[in-house]
């Protein structure tokens, strides 16, 4: 199973130097948090980004949390920036 990881603001790209890229190992179903720890392992310097972003899972948006998610071969997964409206 690959899932695709999508990071699509330049200061993700600045900080882990890809836009977008495929993980093979990926344990599922798992925690929205344990994700999270996994993208960290891959890109050590989104960590200053924890507390600012969520996770887009088959464009739905996952708090970084306990939630729980189950992944498919081919699924994106992608680091939301802070949203604002208006």
């Amino acid at each position: 199973m690959f899932v695709s990881l999508c990071l699509n603001t330049q200061i993700y790209v600045e900080l882990t130097g890809v836009k977008q890229e495929d993980i093979v190992a990926v344990p599922t179903p798992i925690s929205s948090l344990d994700l999270w720890s996994l993208l960290l392992q891959r890109h050590p310097r989104l960590s200053v980004l924890q507390d600012q972003v969520v996770l887009a899972v088959r464009q739905h948006y996952v708090a970084i949390g306990d939630q729980v998610v189950t992944l498919g071969d081919g699924d994106e997964v992608a680091v939301v920036p802070p949203l604002s409206g208006g």
